[in-house]
C-alpha cells in the first residue's frame, strides 16, 4: 500500500511568466522562471496551476513531446 504524504503549504513563490504562448483555440501556456532558477509551465486557465522542475529536467521534457512522445494523447 502506497502512503500518501501531505506537503505543508509555503509562502507563494514569485514566477517571472513569459509572455503566454497561445495555440489554435486559445488553448495558452505560460513558461515562467523563480529566484532561485526552477522552471515553470502552467496554463493561463488555471493561473495557480503549475508543473515546476529543474531547467534541465523540464527542457528534457519539452525535447521528449517534440520528439513526439506524447503523440499518442493527441
Amino acid at each position: 500500500m502506497n502512503a500518501t504524504t501531505a506537503i505543508p503549504a509555503s509562502a507563494p513563490v514569485a514566477i517571472d511568466w513569459d509572455e503566454a504562448f497561445c495555440s489554435e483555440g486559445a488553448n495558452c501556456f505560460r513558461f515562467g522562471l523563480d529566484g532561485s532558477g526552477r522552471a515553470y509551465i502552467g496554463s493561463t486557465l488555471s493561473p495557480d496551476a503549475y508543473v515546476s522542475d529543474s531547467v534541465e529536467a523540464l527542457r528534457a521534457l519539452i525535447s521528449a513531446v517534440k520528439a513526439g512522445a506524447a503523440d499518442h494523447l493527441l
